[in-house]
């Protein structure tokens, strides 16, 4: 099931406040259009797992972050016979070459993407990106 970017739109703006993710094609696709269409994104709250995907895909310059911004990384999975979250390598590998070298750094710091959740947030996420007006 292909979950849609939870985002409003203002002054040519898109609003991130609680994005939880889902799967990589659609998200891709879904980024793409974004890309093209000359938005500015605000994150305003958790972007998580394929979200954090607008890093690598949305101009570095037409990103901004709010205090409230909170990025949720984690190893690409897909569901096994029995239900249970399998991690696909090849996916996260592929998350891992749309990320911008800043963040590839920063998440091999941390010992690399796992099926656990790592979050950039605060001083440190302010540090990459600028603040929004």
């Amino acid at each position: 099931v292909a979950a849609a970017l939870t985002v409003s739109t203002a002054h040519a703006a898109v609003r991130i406040k609680a994005d939880p993710g889902g799967q990589i094609g659609p998200y891709l696709e879904n980024l793409e259009a974004l890309r093209g269409s000359g938005e500015r994104v605000i994150i305003d709250g958790p972007c998580l797992s394929a979200c954090t995907m607008l890093l690598g895909v949305i101009p570095r310059n037409r990103i901004c972050v709010t205090p409230r911004a909170r990025l949720g990384f984690h190893a690409a999975w897909h569901p096994g016979s029995n239900g249970q979250q399998v991690t696909s390598r090849e996916a996260t590998q592929l998350l891992m070459d749309i990320y911008p070298e800043h963040v590839r750094s920063w998440i091999a710091r941390r010992g690399g993407l796992s099926p656990r959740m790592m979050y950039l947030s605060g001083r440190e996420l302010m540090a990459m990106y600028q603040t929004c007006d």
